[in-house]
């Protein structure tokens, strides 16, 4: 059964099937698809794709390496170069098959190829169908800071099929997960608390996946361009984008990108209890929700002055100032609030001194 959410002039279509992708390609005079891929999509999700839409013969595939190291202008240019080489004009449409970095970047690639042709998103782990794929933000990375070269532009239609999730290991699953508890975190008390007690079942994730993404883009369809409401959305990002970044460049093996946002989440509850009236019962159940399904982060305070450098650089401050978004209780929060140095080395604290 197809479910379908209404967003910003473009759907979301919720099945198994791909039945409304099939249809949506029917009617539209594309001049050529191209199909973007990594090579783990290329091998794992592109036979789904085939199997589900066995009349889709004539297309081209682009292939780039996967990892969030590799969402950079210089593979941005080779899929450009590609696209240039395979004469696409502004008439063709961008298949977007993949995770958070595919279609991060196939949205950005699409969105400024000959000032923008169609492209539209078929997100292929939990993180893509929850978050990157919903919302019309496009972005590739400079420096190790995350997403700061981008654009809003708009899918065409995003298309969500759990079957993808099989071809995920256990460790994927669960990074995707910790945006899931965000949702739940900064807007609805009742999906953080089923959050607790779910077993991340590949073949029964359906409804949680439908309610995750309705509450994206309830905020997303308010907010478009980030002005104000859609700030949310960030909470757990100031810190955990920093995170991030420094694992990817010190890292044998780099955090994936929930596990980062698992810690930033920690460190950020702890501030939003020092500035913004969240309870410390609130906090403790906000640091069993990710212990109970993710491994702490193993770092020393040698690090900090790093992580602030990386956070300064972040999209969401304003007049040199460090911004953030922060719970008042489990299921609300608020934006725009501005945390000085000294507070933020506070918290990362907390987050090392926690037993």
């Amino acid at each position: 059964m197809t479910k379908q959410l209404p967003s910003l002039g473009y759907s979301v279509y919720f099945e198994k099937d791909l039945a409304s992708l099939e249809t949506f390609i029917g009617q539209r005079s594309y001049s050529q698809l191209l199909i973007l891929v990594d090579r783990n999509t290329n091998d794992h999700c592109l036979p789904i794709l085939q199997a589900a839409l066995p009349n889709l013969t004539d297309y081209d595939v682009i292939e780039v390496d996967p990892g969030e190291e590799n969402k950079n202008i210089d593979f941005c240019i080779g899929v450009w170069k590609t696209m240039l080489d395979f004469g696409a004009d502004r008439k063709a449409l961008m298949i977007n098959l993949g995770g958070g970095v595919v279609t991060d970047m196939g949205g950005f690639a699409a969105s400024t190829y000959k000032r923008g042709i169609d492209f539209i998103q078929v997100p292929t782990t939990l993180l893509s169908q929850v978050d990157a794929s919903v919302g019309g933000k496009t972005g590739i990375d400079l420096d190790n800071v995350k997403n700061i070269i981008g654009t809003f532009a708009q899918p065409q239609a995003v298309f969500i099929s759990s079957d993808f999730l099989k071809t995920l290991d256990d460790r994927q699953l669960r990074s995707g997960f910790a945006e899931v508890i965000k949702h739940g975190l900064i807007r609805d008390r009742e999906l953080f608390l089923e959050t607790q007690t779910l077993d991340l079942d590949k073949d029964d994730l359906d409804d949680i996946i439908f309610r995750s993404v309705s509450i994206k883009n309830e905020v997303v369809t308010q907010d478009p361009t980030e002005k104000g409401l859609r700030k949310i959305l960030n909470f757990g990002h100031t810190i955990g984008h920093a995170i991030e970044g420094y694992s990817m460049l010190h890292d044998e093996n780099p955090l994936l990108h929930g596990e980062a946002i698992a810690a930033g989440m920690i460190c950020e509850a702890y501030l939003s209890k020092a500035v913004n009236g969240l309870t410390e019962q609130d906090l403790q159940q906000v640091i069993q929700a990710f212990d109970s399904r993710f491994e702490r982060y193993n770092f020393s305070r040698d690090i900090y002055g790093e992580l602030l450098l990386l956070m300064q650089n972040d999209k969401k401050n304003e007049s040199n100032k460090v911004g953030f978004a922060l719970l008042s209780e489990i299921g609300k929060c608020d934006y725009n609030c501005y945390v000085d140095e000294k507070l933020i080395t506070e918290s990362l604290d907390y987050y090392l001194n926690l037993k």
